[in-house]
Parts: C-alpha cells; structure tokens; sequence
C-alpha cells in the first residue's frame, strides 16, 4: 500500500499521469453503486471525485513537473487503482461475504484514505500556479478525510456481533439462525423470502468453496463456521433432508440416557453445572453458587485460598461436555416419551405431554427434534380425546411447534382432517378457546394453510367473537388471525358485523349514501375499545365522519354525530377532532332551530368530551388545543345555554369547566365568562334549580371562575342566600365532586366583612367542620382532594379580621386537624393548613390571658408560672391559638424542609408570628429548641424569589439578638455572599444583613 520511493516519475509525462488519473476516478464514481456494500465505497469515490477539479487545473496548465508534483500524482495513481480493484472484487463477491467481511474492506478504504491524504501533503502549492479557492476546498477535503470515521457501519456491526456470538456461544436454535439471516438479508438488500434466502446462502457456501480452491485456508475456516451457524436456519435445508440427519444421529445414541459425569456437579450445590466456572486452583462452581459463596466468604470452599469473584474464568470446555451430555439425553428422551403415550394411562399421558412441553419451552433446538420424531400426528389426535387437560397439552405443544416454522405449519395442515377441531375449540371453554386461537394465529401465517382455515364453517365468526374476549392475550390473537384472513372480501363482511373494523372504513369512504349511513350508525352504536377508537381514528375515519356532519340528509348527520360523540370519549381523539375543525360545524348545528332535539344532545355531549380532551394529563408535555378560536365563540355558547333545556345547559357548564381546566385557554375563558356575568348567573342557578346534576355543574365552574378572581367582580354578585346555598349543598349533596368545588367556592369567597358575618350566622357553618372530621379521620388518601379544598375553606373561615369565625374554627376542634394534617397531608394541604394556622396565629397575642405578677423589693416581677405560653407571656388555650399550645411548631419546621416552596412560604409565615415585635426574643427561644433555624438558613438556596425574600426578612429580625447572631452568623456568611453577586430583588436585603454581621460596611454600595 505504501509507496516509499517514486518510481514512476521517468516513465513519463506528468500530464499523462494526471489524465490517466482522472478516467480511473472516474470509472470508481460510476462502478462504485454496483457494489452491494455501497456506503464506503460511495464516500470514497466523493473523496476522489472531489480531487478532480485539482487534476483538471493542473492539466490546464504548464505545471513544472516538480519532484512533490510527481510523489503525489504517483501515490494517487497507485491509490485509484488499488480502489479500483478492491470495487472489482467486491462486485463480484456474494453479498454475505461481504458483510462478514465489512471490517476488513473497510480498513482496506481506511488505507487507501490515509494515502490519499499523504499524496496531498506532498503538493508544493506555494510553487504552483493554483487557485486559492482551489486550496481551500483541497484543505476542507484533507479535513473531511481526516475525521471521518471509516469502519463497519453499525447495522453491520451489530451482525457481526451477532455471528460471533452464535460461533462462540454454540448457538444451535433454529429461530436465531432464522433471525440472523433475516437481519443479514435485510442489510444487504436481499429479498427475505425462503426462495431469495436459499440463494444466497447456496451462493455464499459456493464462494467459500472458491477460497479453498484459492487455498485461503485460514479465511475458509472462519468462513465454515459462518456457514455451519447459517445452516440452522430453516432456508438452508429441506425438512426431509433434515429429518434423515437427525434420526441418523438419534439412532446412532442408543435407547438409555447417560448418567452426568461426577465432574458435572457442582461440588456446592450437588446439581449438574448450567454455567461453571474455575477457579485459579483449577476446582469448578456453579457460577450463581459460587458468587453467593463469595459475598460471605472470601475464599475457595475447597483450598481455603483467596478469591474473590475477578478471578473466576468460564470452563467453556466442561460447560460444552454437560451440553453435549444434555443434548444427546434429549434426544433419547423425546422418542422415548411417544412410547408412553400408548399406555392408555391418562395420567402418564399428561405426565409425557408436560415433559415435552418444557423441552420445546427450554430450547429452540428441541422444537424442532420434536417436529422430526414426527410427534405432529400424534399431538393433532390427542386433541380430540375427552380429557380436558390432554387437549390444552397437546394443543400448547403444537403451537410452540408451529411459532416461527412454516414446516411444522404445513406438517400440521397436511394431517387429515386436522383443522376443523382446532376451529371448533374457538366455542369452548376459555382455555381452550385461548390455546385454539393461538394454535390458529401461527397456522394463518402460513399462506398455504390460510385456506384450509376459512373453509371451516363459522371460523370467521368464532374469531370476531373472540375479540370481545376476556383475556387480552386471546383477544390480540383473534385479530391478528382476522387479519391474516382479510384477503376475501366475504371474510371482510363478516368482520365487519361483528367489530373488525378494517375494511369497514373503504366503504364509508367509497359506498353509497344508504352503506355510509349503516357504518356510521355501526360505529356510532358500537362499544369500542380505546385501542379501536385510536386505530380507527389513524385510518382516516374522522375525515369520513365530518364530511357526514356536513351532509343535507338529518338522519345522516345523525348518525356521523354519533359516531363522533362515541369516538371522541378518547382524549387524543377529541384533541384531533377539534384540529379538524370539527368546533364550529357543531355549534352551528346546536344553534341552527332546524335541528331535532336528539340532534343537540348529541351535539351537546360531544363538545363536552371535545372540552374534556384539551385538559392536559399530568405531566403531560404535549402542545396544548385551543377548543375556541375567539371570546366571541364563548359568549354566544354561554349565552345559548340561558336560552335551553337543563339537559343541555349540564352539558354546556361541564364543557366550560374543561375549558377552565386547559391550559393556554383557561384564563381567557375565565376571563370571558365573568366578562358575561357568569359568576351572578351561576349563584342565581345554583340558588333556584331543583335539578341536582345542573346545580352540581354550575358550582363546578362556578368555582373555576371565582378562583383568583378580582374580589371586586365576585363579590357584588354574593349574597346572604348565595352563602346560605353553598353551606346546605356541603350538607345534603351526596356527590363528592360537587362538594369539593362548593369547598373551593366557599374557599374563594372575597375576605369582606360582610361574607364573613354570613358565615358566623348560617346554622350551617357546622358542615365544613364535620365534613373536615369525617374526612381526615377516616382515609386521607382516598379523600385528598376533598381534604385539600375543605382545608382551602378553612383559610377563608380563619382570616384575620374575623375573630369570631376563627372562635369557632377552635370550637369545632379544627386546629388540631391542621397540625395533623402538616405531617400527613399532601403539599397542598400542607401549604393551606399552613397558612390557617398562620392566620389564627396572629390573633394570638390578643386571645392569650395576661398574668398579673406581683412587684418585689426592688422592683423586679415575680416569675411566670410553669402554665404561662413562654412566648406570648400568658395563659394559652386551644381557644387562643397559639402555635406552641397547639404543638404546630415542629410539624411546621418540618414543613420548612418540603420540595414545594410555596409550602416552605406558608409554614415559614406561621412561624414568623411567634417573632414579631416584643415576642422576637421569646420565639427565636422556642424556634431553637425545634431547631428550626438551620431548616430556616437552607432556604437561602431555594430559587423562589419570594421565598428568598421573607427568609432573609426573618433572618433580619433574629440577628437582632446578639447571641443568635453569633451562633448561626458564620452559616449564612456565603449564601448571603452569594446573593450579594446577583443582580436580583434580594441583593440589597443579603448585604444589610451582612452589614449587621458585620461583614460589610453599612455605606456599601451593596445597599
């Protein structure tokens, strides 16, 4: 390959040397696609062929024939032609042996590449009269040839693999040499049919035998072995052929199995090895043995030396023998197992089948010794004796034959009269039924035998019926074997009655007005399955479907609304039938007068599930719908529902609260509606309706729509009565949905006064609390959301300026709720029970009982009592909330250590109450002794601004106190510093509080 002396450069002309070059290049691009391996040669002859606008410029030219000119025209010349002939015999190879041998052609291209590249570096550009745009591209070139990665391309690696470890493994299944050959066959482009398969393997074995002639011995043997991996597969021989050799080899083992050498067992377990290894000492284990051994002991069991399991080493030559002994018994084992079947014995019958079943389970090689001991006939017969269990034996069997081998398909067909039972099972017991269809699935692969399967009367409708089926493996099988049966159009009518929908789409796309509306109304009255709803939703049937709904005909429209209703219940069908542009067709039929009410309904429900599919699922990342293009769509759909009957005014309430529920269109439709005086409408309706299913609706999006509402717009609209309404839902309604959204309600109403006063007055008010009891103390779990809106009611009944409603928050036994609920509730629950606490807390100094303490000699008071709150410097009751008498302190530092900030916000609020004002030194007591400052410091870290924000506001006041700030000052030294460096809202409050550590001076320009 190598050129290390310039030999030709007197043999003449440069110029010709050049044109010579060139029609080679050329010759390489064009004979380079014949080669079936096309990809190494394709980016080689890209690499020549771009060094030809370089030859062509030189032979333009009078170029001094320069000693460098003439190395590089040498080495090029030599290298093209090496190119050449490496794409002659390849083009001549088999397409096999050429993948096998894909690494070392590509290391030939590598080479022939890497003198390329030196022929280049000898140029002497800076002598030759060549163009800079020139050099640039030969730069880029040299550039591109240099990075490339040249080797087996990874489909062909991974074949590679695969063969060395079929060779290495021993690998005798049938099914891997099936699939190797497939994978090869593929990845050379050749047909994967048994005929085209045949042929090139018969070509492969021919082109070894060349290399023998060749006496390239070396290469012939590696090839054998390929060729012997090969030969398992079911192309490479007749199964005549292959049956002669195996009872040839079974015949020649004797009638007796062997016992295991002593040297097969393991000397731990005492069971013949299945994977042995040896240790440095030369004793062998069971791997799995042994490796247990060694995780107590390390140490041989045998010579007490050291080991451990680096120095194990597959005994490849025992674990040969024991397969060798296992394989020669199997054999033995297999013909000697028919002769009991002729006992008579049923159970030793059952005891041969099971037997045979776990060697055809055990191995692929098995399967196939079973096939050829002509066991077929037999295990047919034996499914139509009584007993039960014979029959799924045999059954079982047959189909593990017949998996993946077309021999044992036909072998099985051809046996009189063998088909018709196996149908017949398809009416049995589920069992049977199950191990009948599966038996079938594998025949009807098998293009010869798909025939004799269909003229079994009513074989179709067995299997249609089978899809309805319990168990989903059977299921599954049904279909696929209707699917292999759909080449007649009878087969398709029948499918097409009894829910195999394929084909029932050609005709609703291409039938008569009278055939489309029966397949409309079929699809419409049928219970699909989510899996046929998406399936036939990827045929196409929505286009179909919508094309109806614009149909003149009302029947017709009819009928294609109700197959959309019953489709669109999948949510990714609902997201598609809205991005057909579905929305406003629908409408105007709702609104048209023309349509019957039947029509609307239909109308009505399915806009309900085309709002529930815009509702994300959690954690869900794909791209939102939008159900409404403009506001003017929602105000005319709101406004219609005023105008109709309940049955449709329900339907309209849920799909807005979908709406409300999704994402980007959520706000703009909450927007909207209380724009149209949803919110006045919705108390009004929730007031007067006596139809318990409207009135659940309306309080759901009612509460959708005072959540983070502008107080000003909610609450003109909430009277004594609309209070009064909520609190007797919560008491007689028995739906837990409603009650959720009348607690988010009641949780949104506006802080005023006034509400609060109604609240404190409704003999009523006793239902949130007994709902919050019943609730928490029977399953959280089951009851979170319920839990996590009762508790949201619970903050709007503890807000600061009502003393009196937080009375009978304490009264009703709320407050130790809420702590437990700090420890057990969701971060939800713990955020709002949280803020609760926070809230009551607050009146806390008011509500504690000051102690009247007498004045001594010199003028100091006597001490508080042991009963006295150390913190609030009195008598505290459950009645005064205090955080400490109600033992909320630590549950809410350890709330502090929650992954939600907006948790960590509300239960630090709640402890901020115990420091303020002339409380900071008491508390700041009390938050050490629940070590709750360092939980306080790590929040410092959390990203959340606000969070940030009111850390560092707590952390001010505390470091008021001398000893605190000497004890936990150094701690907060470098986040505070870390703070200081960014540029955001808690840069100024981080330096004041290192200016008060003494860290900066109080006129940085920090501040």
């Amino acid at each position: 390959m190598v050129m290390d002396m310039i030999t030709t450069s007197s043999l003449g002309s440069v110029v010709d040397a050049v044109s010579q070059t060139i029609e080679v290049i050329v010759e390489i691009v064009t004979s380079s696609d014949n080669v079936p391996i096309k990809k190494r040669f394709a980016e080689l002859s890209c690499y020549l062929e771009r060094i030809v606008p370089l030859l062509r410029e030189l032979n333009s030219k009078d170029t001094p024939a320069s000693e460098g000119l003439r190395t590089f025209v040498d080495i090029l010349n030599l290298q093209t032609e090496e190119a050449k002939k490496l794409i002659r015999s390849c083009t001549q190879r088999n397409r096999i042996y050429l993948l096998v041998n894909s690494r070392s052609i590509a290391k030939h291209i590598e080479e022939i590449t890497k003198e390329i590249i030196r022929a280049i570096s000898c140029i002497p550009f800076a002598s030759l009269n060549i163009s800079f745009k020139m050099r640039e591209d030969i730069e880029e070139l040299v550039s591109s040839m240099q990075n490339a990665e040249i080797g087996a391309a990874g489909v062909e690696e991974e074949i590679l693999e695969k063969i060395e470890t079929g060779i290495q493994e021993r690998n005798v299944d049938r099914s891997y040499a099936n699939n190797l050959l497939v994978s090869i066959a593929k990845a050379v482009g050749v047909s994967t049919d048994r005929c085209a398969l045949k042929k090139e393997l018969s070509e492969f074995k021919s082109e070894i035998e060349n290399l023998r002639l060749r006496k390239d011995k070396a290469e012939a043997i590696q090839m054998d072995q390929i060729i012997a991996l090969l030969e398992r597969a079911d192309v490479a021989s007749t199964l005549d052929d292959r049956e002669k050799m195996y009872l040839i080899k079974r015949r020649s083992l004797g009638l007796q199995p062997l016992e295991p050498l002593n040297s097969f067992y393991c000397p731990l377990t005492k069971e013949v090895m299945v994977d042995p290894v040896e240790t440095p000492s030369g004793h062998t284990f069971e791997r799995s043995a042994i490796e247990k051994w060694l995780l107590e002991k390390h140490q041989c069991p045998i010579t007490s030396n050291p080991l451990d399991t680096s120095m194990l080493r597959p005994n490849k030559t025992l674990r040969q023998s024991v397969e060798e002994w296992k394989e020669r018994n199997t054999m033995i084992v297999i013909a000697s197992l028919k002769s009991r079947l002729s006992s008579g014995d049923e159970e030793c019958v059952l005891q041969s089948l099971e037997r045979l079943k776990d060697l055809c389970e055990e191995r692929e090689i098995h399967k196939e010794w079973v096939i050829l001991e002509n066991w077929i006939p037999t295990l047919v017969d034996l499914i139509r004796v009584k007993n039960r269990d014979i029959r799924n034996r045999a059954f079982c069997i047959l189909c593990l034959l017949a998996k993946d081998s077309d021999d044992a398909k036909e072998r099985i067909a051809k046996v009189e009269n063998s088909i018709a039972p196996i149908v017949q099972f398809l009416g049995r017991r589920i069992g049977e039924r199950k191990s009948a269809v599966a038996l079938l699935l594998e025949l009807s692969k098998c293009e010869s035998v798909r025939d004799g399967i269909v003229k079994v009367q009513g074989c179709i409708l067995l299997l249609v019926s089978m899809l309805s089926n319990s168990d989903p493996q059977a299921a599954r099988d049904a279909k696929d074997v209707l699917d292999n049966l759909s080449y007649s159009d009878d087969n398709v009518i029948l499918m097409a009655k009894h829910n195999y929908f394929q084909y029932l789409l050609q005709r609703l796309s291409s039938g008569t007005d009278r055939v489309k509306m029966t397949m409309a109304k079929t699809l419409g009255e049928m219970e699909l399955t989510d899996h046929n709803k998406a399936a036939l939703v990827e045929c196409g049937v929505l286009d179909l479907l919508l094309v109806l709904v614009s149909h003149d005909d009302v029947e017709m429209k009819t009928v294609a609304v109700r197959a959309l209703l019953n489709l669109s219940s999948l949510k990714n069908n609902g997201q598609e039938i809205i991005k057909k542009g579905a929305v406003r067709p629908l409408l105007d039929i709702l609104y048209r007068q023309t349509s019957s009410p039947r029509l609307r309904e239909l109308v009505a429900a399915t806009i309900v599930h085309l709002a529930l599919s815009t509702v994300p699922e959690e954690g869900s990342d794909s791209v939102p719908v939008l159900m409404f293009e403009s506001g003017e769509d929602i105000s005319e759909l709101f406004s219609f529902s005023n105008l109709t009957v309940v049955s449709l005014q329900q339907d309209i309430f849920r799909a807005f609260h979908a709406m409300c529920l999704a994402p980007p269109s959520a706000d703009i439709v909450k927007t909207k509606l209380r724009e149209d005086s949803a919110v006045q409408i919705l108390f009004r309706l929730c007031e007067a309706t006596d139809s318990a299913t409207l009135r659940a609706n309306a309080v759901k999006l009612l509460c959708c729509l005072t959540e983070d509402a502008d107080e000003g717009s909610v609450i003109e609209h909430v009277t004594q009565t609309s209070v009064e309404t909520l609190l007797k839902i919560l008491k007689t309604s028995d739906n837990e949905e409603e009650i959720a959204s009348t607690l988010g309600t009641i949780a949104n109403l506006p802080k005023s006064t006034q509400i609060s006063n109604w609240l404190f007055e409704s003999r009523n008010l006793s239902a949130i609390f007994r709902f919050l009891h019943d609730a928490i103390n029977s399953h959280p779990p089951q009851k979170q959301v319920l839990i996590e809106k009762g508790v949201g009611a619970t903050c709007r009944l503890t807000i600061p300026t009502s003393l009196q409603l937080q009375i009978k928050v304490a009264e009703a036994g709320i407050i130790p709720l809420l702590v437990k609920l700090l420890e057990v509730g969701s971060s939800l629950t713990i955020r709002r029970a949280s803020i609760a606490l926070a809230q009551l807390s607050q009146n806390s100094p008011r509500l504690s009982r000051q102690i009247s303490r007498r004045q001594g000699l010199f003028g100091c008071f006597s001490a508080l009592p042991e009963s006295a709150c150390p913190v609030h410097r009195g008598l505290c009751t459950e009645y005064s909330f205090c955080l400490l008498q109600s033992n909320a302190i630590q549950p809410l530092v350890q709330a502090l250590s929650n992954q939600d900030d907006g948790v960590c916000e509300a239960a630090l609020d709640a402890l901020l109450t115990l420091i303020d004002n002339e409380r900071l030194q008491n508390g700041c007591k009390e938050l050490e002794k629940a070590e709750a400052m360092p939980a306080i410091i790590r929040l410092i870290s959390r990203p959340c601004v606000s969070l940030q924000e009111k850390v560092l506001t707590c952390l001010e006041r505390i470091f008021r106190l001398v000893e605190y700030k000497n004890k936990y000052g150094n701690s907060v030294h470098m986040p505070l510093v870390d703070l200081t460096q960014r540029n955001g809202p808690c840069k100024s409050l981080a330096a004041a509080i290192l200016a008060q550590l003494n860290v900066l001076h109080q006129q940085s320009s920090y501040f």
